[in-house]
């Protein structure tokens, strides 16, 4: 296991992450993700910990508040030192009926941190994130909040997810301009299958120093290797991608691309497709930790194996060949001026 910072950060987190999506039994959205009780959440939770992993990412609304339940009680069952794991929980999800019981307003935040705290059995939470994209909450709004949070001691850092490269570049620039704690992370989907994070928020996540949390880096479980290509394109195979199809996923690039990594899987000994995904993931220079959910021993162990996945430069260029980007403007014409200018610069001279 190697470990990484947390974007700019002091924050030091293991490159894989536990998710903890899989946890409670409660019925609801999550369901079909769901469906482990506190025994099989413990024994999770501590095959993590033993394989190095320092990190584990809940929200409120997996399981209606169950998962962080579970989360905190595996914790006093096997006896964790607090020190020793870094806890991150959201926010923005509807936890009720009423008008209030949503959203990132100020009355939400600090009603749910609150709450967070209490099923979670701890007195802060390391990474507090805004798990989505509120239309009717001013923004300045929901950065005073969470920066009172971080104030207050409930929360170390904080973070987002799922917004938008200028939602985010905006947030900072408030957040620099009122003098109010900054996102430290950003948690978005992202696959050697799905990249479209290349065209506009990877490049923001470098400039400014904010590290990438990577949520559903199989693709729901479609580039595990337990689908296999149907006629007339597309996949097929049982497992949680046949009853909960998210994220979406272009069927003609998935089909290419499992190919090309069960090849890469089947040159080394006890590899995995899951773990070629992986292995991509962790190659990449701007993401912090990749997040890992398990309902079993077996899965999870798999997972962790990924990190002892040493790619070649000849599979990256494989694999980039067969996921890379549609050309689309600007891009194109920020490669073309800036090629043309870069070619007036003369090459460093290399050592030795």
């Amino acid at each position: 296991m190697r470990y990484n910072r947390l974007g700019s950060t002091g924050l030091i987190v293991s490159e894989l992450c536990l998710g903890a999506m899989t946890f409670g039994t409660q019925p609801g959205r999550f369901g079909a993700i769901a469906g482990l009780d506190q025994a099989a959440t413990d024994g999770l939770v501590k095959q993590s910990l033993d394989a190095g992993i320092n990190f584990i990412d809940t929200a409120n609304v997996y399981t209606t508040g169950q998962s962080e339940e579970f989360t905190g009680q595996a914790l006093k069952n096997l006896g964790v030192k607090r020190s020793d794991v870094v806890i991150a929980t959201k926010a923005m999800g509807a936890m009720g009926e009423g008008p209030n019981d949503a959203g990132v307003s100020r009355y939400h935040l600090m009603n749910q941190i609150d709450a967070s705290l209490n099923r979670l059995g701890l007195d802060h939470v390391d990474l507090y994130q805004i798990h989505g994209w509120d239309s009717q909450t001013p923004m300045d709004e929901a950065l005073r909040a969470l920066d009172d949070i971080v104030r207050s001691g409930r929360a170390r850092y904080i973070g987002v997810s799922n917004w938008a490269a200028w939602q985010i570049m905006k947030a900072l620039g408030l957040s620099d301009k009122l003098g109010l704690a900054k996102f430290a992370s950003l948690q978005a989907y992202y696959t050697v299958a799905g990249r479209d994070l290349e065209r506009e928020i990877v490049p923001m996540l470098a400039s400014e120093g904010v590290g990438l949390m990577v949520w559903s880096p199989l693709a729901g479980g479609l580039l595990s290797g337990k689908y296999t290509a149907k006629d007339g394109g597309g996949q097929e195979g049982e497992g949680r991608r046949a009853a909960f199809d998210f994220p979406p996923v272009d069927p003609a690039r998935a089909d290419g691309l499992i190919g090309a990594m069960r090849t890469m899987a089947q040159a080394r000994a006890n590899s995995s497709v899951a773990q070629i995904a992986l292995a991509w993931l962790l190659h990449q220079p701007v993401v912090s930790t990749v997040i890992v959910g398990a309902k079993k021993a077996d899965q999870l162990a798999d997972n962790i194996a990924a990190c002892a996945v040493d790619l070649s430069a000849a599979e990256m260029t494989k694999l980039d060949e067969l996921s890379r980007l549609p050309r689309e403007y600007p891009g194109w014409m920020f490669a073309m001026q800036g090629g043309y200018r870069g070619s007036k610069v003369s090459p460093r001279r290399q050592p030795g």
